[in-house]
């Protein structure tokens, strides 16, 4: 086996980095207690709000895993559960004004962090780290 780490590892690896580096922002920054999940499917949320069972499709777990998450969001008091208005059996999930500040300090740590990125890797790195993460890679190779 090579001293090599696969692309897959390095990836999660990289993600963990600006993950930790989100949630140290919100949490100290808000005084909130996010976990890594929570923060995944917040990043995910639509300021017009999602039903559940969108949320869980786009992150590829279950709607009870989903149900869970947004229970603790609402706990903290960054999303609401509202009726959905163009489907009377469902409702939808949706940032309430803190859960929109938070949002606003996410978009502002995620300049932050690729700002720290460019001056640790180089601003020719980071744009083509960008370049490769924004090409269309087609659907998933499956052996077969």
């Amino acid at each position: 086996m090579s001293d090599q780490a696969n692309l897959s590892r390095l990836l999660l690896d990289r993600f963990r980095w600006f993950d930790q580096g989100l949630l140290s922002s919100l949490n100290d920054g808000l005084g909130l207690e996010l976990t890594s999940a929570q923060s995944l499917l917040f990043a995910d949320l639509p300021l017009e709000g999602a039903r559940q069972a969108d949320l869980a499709r786009r992150l590829g777990v279950s709607r009870q895993a989903v149900n869970e998450l947004v229970r603790g969001l609402e706990q903290q008091g960054l999303v609401e559960v509202v009726p959905d208005l163009q489907d009377g059996r469902s409702r939808l999930v949706r940032p309430t004004s803190e859960g929109r500040k938070s949002i606003r300090l996410a978009l502002q740590t995620f300049e932050g962090l690729e700002s720290e990125l460019r001056s640790r890797i180089g601003d020719r790195s980071v744009d083509q780290l960008r370049r490769a993460l924004s090409a269309e890679w087609g659907d998933p190779f499956e052996e077969t």
